[in-house]
């Protein structure tokens, strides 16, 4: 059975990426009782994670020892559901936490965008991002071809990893056009710190074959993926593969800021110039507010941070730092806007929703997330619709029209012992 701890902070701090690492740094410093709680064995987030036996990123052990030296207080748990108003459930390993905060600061982070096709559901086909961490988690790719497809920066970074680990990468498919990503480089000469990274990203995947407007049709193998057709060009090609790493770019992760009533514009939760929501007393910052990669990130989390402990002055400083890096988010989604042909990628047999093995041709049948849930279970799965969610959203320009708690499965013995919160504490 959990047992339940209460805690109470001036700010807490969901997400322990880059953005919700510096948001409780920052507040932290400020003297205040700050609280931070991610699911993951270590902070960091996705892009800091580190390999099975391998150093931590040098700016994540910066952050994490300015968050020991500030006394904020690390808490490992997943969030799932807001009881009342200034307090959230979270789910841990052995215990249920009742976390009360005056602030709040959602740093949620992003997840891959898959989009089905005929053979996306065989082994060894996985999200570009999903198969760099099973590497760092142990998966052996040495001497395994790899065909790595979608679209965004990820894709390059992917396979300079999985090359560095001994994967032959067979190539590399990216569904925006040459002329997109002409102008995408144009607009990283104004970030000398992003022309860098492509720099060392093109040394690294020299002879690497790259093709631009290209992306994978189909899948297919016996007990798992064998080829893959692409299009490339308007021309079908068969290749040969071990692994396809596929992911569509990135979407927010915004299913507790919808629960807790933040408001959304364009996909992403609208913030104002200090990173404060809808809500007066939540603030966001990273991903959810927009793609924009790990120094934007930073920057939000700082200021949310600070704005968050009425250091509103202080967290202006920061203002021009932001403003410098806002025009990679707009040219970022400029370039990877995924193009209308890839709607027509499933075919009616094609599965969409992989909880509930429900078929495109069940959905087409009807003309709202709503209406399609209630009827084919199309996102009521454990993945509760993070992946078939943006896949209908992006196919049939469905919106989630709500999100209901719980936003993560929870254990049974967790829900029901939701009532001890009622109860007078002793």
């Amino acid at each position: 059975m959990n047992s339940l701890l209460r805690q109470e902070f001036d700010v807490l701090v969901v997400g322990g990426g880059p953005a919700g690492m510096a948001a409780a740094a920052r507040a932290a410093e400020c003297g205040l009782g700050v609280g931070i709680i991610d699911d993951n064995a270590t902070l960091g987030g996705q892009i800091w994670r580190s390999s099975l036996g391998a150093a931590p990123e040098p700016e994540s052990l910066n952050w994490t020892e300015r968050l020991r030296l500030a006394g904020a207080e690390v808490l490992r748990g997943r969030v799932f559901q807001q009881p009342e108003p200034g307090v959230l459930l979270a789910e841990g390993e052995d215990k249920l936490y009742a976390l009360k905060f005056e602030k709040l600061v959602l740093a949620t982070g992003a997840r891959e965008r898959f989009l089905p096709f005929p053979g996306w559901t065989l082994p060894n086909l996985m999200g570009a991002g999903g198969m760099q961490a099973m590497v760092k988690g142990g998966l052996s790719v040495k001497g395994k071809r790899v065909v790595v497809a979608g679209s965004g920066p990820l894709l390059l970074a992917v396979a300079a990893y999985l090359r560095r680990h001994g994967a032959q990468i067979v190539m590399i498919c990216e569904q925006a056009t040459w002329s997109s990503l002409a102008r995408f480089g144009l607009a990283l000469l104004r970030q000398p710190g992003k022309v860098a990274q492509g720099i060392q990203l093109k040394k690294e995947l020299a002879a690497v074959p790259f093709s631009a407007n290209s992306w994978p049709v189909a899948a297919s193998g016996k007990a798992a993926i064998e080829r893959v057709t692409v299009s490339r060009n308007g021309r079908m090609e068969e290749i040969r593969c071990d692994y396809l790493a596929c992911g569509f770019h990135l979407v927010p992760n915004i299913e507790l800021p919808l629960l807790l009533g933040c408001e959304i514009e364009n996909g992403c939760v609208r913030a104002d110039v200090l990173q404060r929501t809808s809500i007066a007393s939540i603030f966001c910052a990273g991903e959810p507010t927009g793609i924009g990669g790990v120094e934007l990130a930073l920057i939000e989390g700082q200021i949310a941070g600070l704005a968050a402990t009425g250091r509103d002055s202080e967290a202006q400083k920061l203002f021009r730092q932001r403003e410098k890096l806002r025009p990679f988010v707009r040219a970022l989604d400029r370039a990877f806007r995924l193009r209308p042909q890839l709607r027509s990628l499933p075919s009616p047999e094609t599965i969409v929703c992989r909880c509930e093995d429900v078929r495109y041709s069940s959905l087409r049948e009807h003309t709202s997330w709503q209406g399609a849930k209630l009827q084919t279970r199309c996102g009521m799965g454990p993945c509760q619709g993070r992946v078939c969610g943006p896949a209908t959203n992006f196919l049939l320009q469905w919106d989630p029209e709500s999100v209901r708690p719980p936003v993560f499965p929870a254990r049974v013995e967790s829900l029901a012992f939701m009532q001890n919160l009622a109860e007078p504490r002793a």
